[in-house]
């Protein structure tokens, strides 16, 4: 299984292994669907009209600056389709979503193997691989499954080398609505004309089963072609319904920042108390590793976590874990503890 929320083939009652909000779907965007069960005897709305006016004055964007996908990966994929790369670079580990994105084009996928000791963080090391003919560059920030935060300054030091080298950056945000201390790179958008921020509504809002991402990016030009490089009616009347409602739920996302934290805090430590190694990590999941199969273990007990071991630059032993509420939280290390 490439990605984790395996539960259907699994008996499966407490699955950490999907990265969504712990406290599950804001009671608007729940309503927004029911009711836009009655408006599935028309297509939706090919233009986005709504969707996009609420999402865009929300985020102080143009218009011309957005695109929305079926989630964040239809979109990796426009992009890639949009720019045809010869050779891309992707940090590792990573989201395997980018590799896959990458290889629907004959490009040349280049990888740069992040350091465990240096707590899988990107260093100088990049500017020597970007010099090798680069011109895409996928990050994430935080990155998944590390959930490490990207140093500010070199972000930007990358960024600028691109722009000037003209090599763009895929920049994966679909995480920074969980972290505290984080700067999102969307106010500087217009200063990198090479840059293509993605974020989704998927895992904030809790609401994977809908799919709904979006892009954004400074060059209008390059933002018209992708969304030809997109399928017509891509986004369903309940994904537009849906993201409409997440567009008032901002207090939503301070709120479940506060809850995060402690609730991280909490697990990071009660793991670290079992015998586990537990990474640093600033989003809402943790990375682990161990001699134990956990995977296996957990699974016995139908606790589901994400088995770690075909991440590129990871292998045997690590695991992702969800961040859950303080109740399932404590039944995981209840479960661990067992296993020891």
């Amino acid at each position: 299984m490439i990605h984790g929320g395996d539960i259907y083939r699994n008996e499966v009652e407490l699955d950490f292994s999907i990265n969504v909000n712990p406290l599950g779907m804001p009671e608007r965007v729940r309503q927004a669907l029911f009711q836009a069960v009655s408006d599935c005897t028309k297509y939706p709305d090919p233009e986005m009209e709504r969707l996009t006016d609420c999402v865009r004055n929300v985020l102080g964007v143009k218009e011309s600056s957005i695109v929305f996908g079926n989630g964040a990966s239809e979109l990796f994929q426009a992009v890639i389709h949009t720019i045809r790369p010869k050779k891309i670079l992707i940090p590792v580990p990573a989201f395997y979503g980018y590799e896959y994105a990458a290889k629907c084009m004959d490009s040349e996928i280049c990888y740069y193997m992040m350091k465990k000791e240096k707590g899988y963080s990107l260093d100088e090391r990049i500017f020597t691989e970007l010099e090798k003919g680069m011109e895409l560059l996928f990050l994430a920030n935080p990155n998944n499954p590390t959930g490490c935060l990207l140093d500010g300054k070199l972000l930007e030091r990358i960024l600028t080398y691109c722009r000037e080298k003209q090599i763009y950056v895929v920049l994966d945000e679909c995480f920074i609505e969980f972290c505290e201390e984080s700067e999102s790179m969307l106010p500087k958008l217009a200063a990198y004309p090479n840059l293509i921020l993605v974020r989704a509504f998927t895992k904030i809002f809790a609401i994977p089963g809908v799919r709904l991402g979006y892009l954004l990016s400074e060059d209008a030009n390059l933002v018209k072609e992708i969304r030809r490089h997109l399928p017509e009616w891509n986004i369903s009347t309940f994904a537009q319904a849906a993201g409409v409602a997440c567009a008032a739920e901002w207090e939503f996302v301070s709120r479940t920042k506060a809850f995060l934290k402690e609730e991280r805090n909490f697990l990071y430590e009660g793991l670290k108390k079992e015998g586990l190694t537990v990474f640093s990590g600033a989003a809402n999941f943790l990375l682990i590793q161990t001699e134990i199969p956990l995977y296996e273990e957990l699974l016995k007990r139908k606790i589901l976590v994400r088995d770690c071991s075909n991440f590129r630059g990871l292998g045997k032993g690590f695991y992702r874990i969800a961040v859950k509420t303080r109740e399932e939280n404590e039944k995981l290390l209840e479960k661990i503890g067992e296993i020891k």
